[in-house]
């Protein structure tokens, strides 16, 4: 995801079709992408996909509880036994009217908020990461520690900022409502600051991740998986590869896409961990090759646990869906997506959207972080008055959760959630 939400662990070559009949590669799948639209001012935006199955979990049952599914939630005319197939298209309308109903409550939010609310805040946080580079690097010359601590969180903090916050909205083209500025920003974000394929991330994250949330083989963020680690080693000490793997998964994942951009990445790719590098070496004062490169590893897997821990703790657990037997829009996505408290270093580096207000941002994927936060409480109001799980827990709740839990969520796949009058 460091880069947005695009896991760099084991990818797999197999295909998958899609709905539009373009293939889905399991390699590079991503833990957080959208095919639907959400609201900007002056319109909806295209419904989503479908999807496929994936594992249910730890606090399934808990934060679903109070919320009896009709009885045919599929895409499909799928019904319970001996049931009419009317009944499963009326309650799909039912559900399409509540999506409906939400969406023109967020749309009138958005309508009334200004630039400043719909990018300017987000954007200004992006800028201020920036002009605290110069100042990241000047503090490693001190031969003082707390200065010198001062710049590695600061370089950290700034990476991890641009990184995931910064290439998480402009994979959404949440920075800007111009389509051309929106490519750009992906590039810069993407592929010049994380070291990462702006079309693979893409397609990942927005159309298989977000797409086909918790649909098993698709959206069911089974690439952040690693069976054969144990969970102290997963937990704790892989993280720490997250720079390493990221630009290798990328190279590999060229070869799914034209020369001109696969051109075009290694261009940006060696540009910006060479920049990286260079200013260790001229600007910081480092003697040596390999003291610089280390410390790029040690800045770039600074917030790393966290980063992983995120995507895993809110999505596995939850409800997994197949296919052809996933509920509607608004029900997958308050079934199988969770929010965690805020937090101030994480809701900055990360941005809300990934930590807070997940659902929100699922559920209306283009809105910028600071809209998402703006818009969490007639999302969480509203699902809780149609009796709609609004899933929410603790950061150290999560980990104790998959730490005990550990094979029967992240090695055993667990099984696929069966909701009333889905068979």
């Amino acid at each position: 995801m460091g880069l947005l939400h695009y896991p760099a662990w084991l990818l797999l070559g197999r295909e998958m079709p899609l709905e539009d009949g373009d293939p889905a590669r399991w390699r590079g799948q991503q833990v957080n992408g959208e095919v639907s639209g959400t609201p900007r001012p002056g319109g909806m935006g295209n419904p989503e996909p479908r999807g496929t199955p994936s594992p249910d979990g730890s606090k399934t049952e808990a934060m679903a509880e109070g919320w009896q599914p009709g009885p045919a939630l599929g895409d499909r005319d799928v019904t319970t036994r001996g049931a009419p197939q009317q009944a499963g298209q009326e309650l799909g309308r039912c559900e399409e009217a509540l999506m409906a109903e939400l969406s023109e409550l967020v749309q009138k939010v958005v309508r009334s908020s200004s630039w400043w609310e719909r990018h300017g805040v987000d954007i200004s946080i992006l800028a201020c990461s920036f002009l605290l580079l110069p100042a990241g690097f000047l503090c490693l010359r001190s031969a003082q520690a707390i200065p010198f601590l001062v710049g590695v969180l600061t370089l950290g903090v700034v990476h991890h900022t641009l990184t995931v916050k910064g290439s998480h909205l402009a994979s959404h083209n949440a920075l800007t409502e111009s389509k051309s500025w929106g490519k750009v920003w992906a590039i810069f974000f993407i592929e010049l600051c994380s070291a990462f394929t702006a079309e693979q991330a893409t397609y990942n994250h927005v159309k298989i991740h977000h797409g086909y949330t918790n649909v098993i083989g698709l959206g069911d963020s089974s690439t952040w998986k690693l069976p054969f680690l144990n969970r102290y080693v997963y937990m704790f000490i892989a993280p720490l590869a997250v720079p390493i793997i990221t630009p290798l998964v990328a190279l590999d994942l060229l070869r799914n896409v034209e020369w001109k951009a696969a051109l075009r990445t290694l261009c940006c790719m060696f540009l910006g961990l060479y920049c990286h590098y260079w200013l260790l070496l001229h600007v910081s004062g480092f003697q040596s090759p390999w003291s610089a490169l280390l410390f790029m590893l040690l800045t770039r897997s600074l917030l790393a646990h966290p980063y992983i821990h995120v995507n895993i703790f809110q999505h596995i657990g939850l409800p997994m869906f197949a296919a052809d037997r996933k509920p509607k829009r608004i029900h997958l996505m308050s079934l199988g997506v969770l929010n965690l408290p805020r937090n101030a270093l994480l809701d900055w580096s990360f941005g809300h959207s990934l930590i807070s207000c997940h659902v929100e941002h699922h559920l209306f994927p283009s809105l910028s972080d600071n809209m998402c936060l703006k818009i969490k409480p007639i999302v969480s109001q509203y699902l809780k008055q149609k009796k709609l799980p609004y899933n929410e827990d603790t950061y150290t709740s999560r980990l104790r959760l998959f730490l005990q839990r550990y094979e029967e969520l992240m090695v055993h796949a667990p099984p696929i959630t069966e909701l009333v009058g889905i068979q």
